[in-house]
């Protein structure tokens, strides 16, 4: 794997040098606000750094195509009334997976780990891409488990990937999705305290 060195012992780590990783990218730069973006690529980072820390085995080419890829059903032209948005995710990224030439069951892993992503907690053993996406937006969101991160280290990944205005933008769009689809996996995050939560998280307290 590709990393950036820092200062410290932690590295930023880059995408993995494949074809399916750099058409995600290529998507997710499309369709993303800059916001959004920025945010799918610190989720990697955070799952790969913290993979590296725990010595957790885990497939880098899937995890990174689901963490570009992860929140975009939010986005206008893959916005689903009728599913949730981390569901129509998972169906958008089967499809991009099909085009990339992953067979089937890949493509099903693909799509488990980004609706798994809203899970409350991801049993690594089960599903360590499931787990390290689930834990790195937790990161990345609400600040849940920041602590893995020396915060020279965060310093770094917010100086590479600025948040670019995500939690007002982040916050007006699960709200959005809470009121369309009562129902759905935004509208539980909102009435379990969501905006709380993010409005603390401290990635996004001014350095310094």
């Amino acid at each position: 794997m590709t990393v950036h060195r820092t200062r410290g012992a932690q590295a930023i780590p880059a995408a993995p040098e494949t074809a399916a990783c750099a058409a995600a990218l290529e998507v997710a730069t499309a369709y993303c606000s800059p916001a959004l973006l920025n945010h799918s690529v610190r989720s990697y980072v955070w799952a790969s750094a913290y993979a590296a820390q725990r010595g957790i085995e885990h497939d880098a080419e899937l995890l990174y195509v689901a963490a570009l890829l992860h929140d975009i059903g939010l986005v206008a032209a893959f916005d689903s009334h009728t599913v949730d948005f981390d569901v129509a995710g998972g169906h958008v990224a089967w499809v991009f997976a099909a085009g990339a030439g992953w067979q089937a069951e890949r493509r099903q892993r693909l799509s488990e780990v980004i609706v798994r992503h809203m899970w409350d907690a991801v049993d690594v053993r089960e599903d360590p891409e499931g787990h390290l996406l689930e834990r790195a937006t937790g990161v990345d969101i609400s600040g849940r488990n920041l602590e893995d991160f020396t915060a020279g280290f965060q310093a770094e990944v917010l100086a590479r990937y600025p948040r670019a205005g995500l939690r007002d933008e982040f916050l007006a769009s699960f709200h959005d999705q809470a009121a369309r689809k009562p129902q759905s996996s935004p509208a539980a995050s909102v009435r379990g305290g969501l905006a709380e939560r993010v409005r603390a998280n401290p990635l996004d307290r001014p350095v310094g």
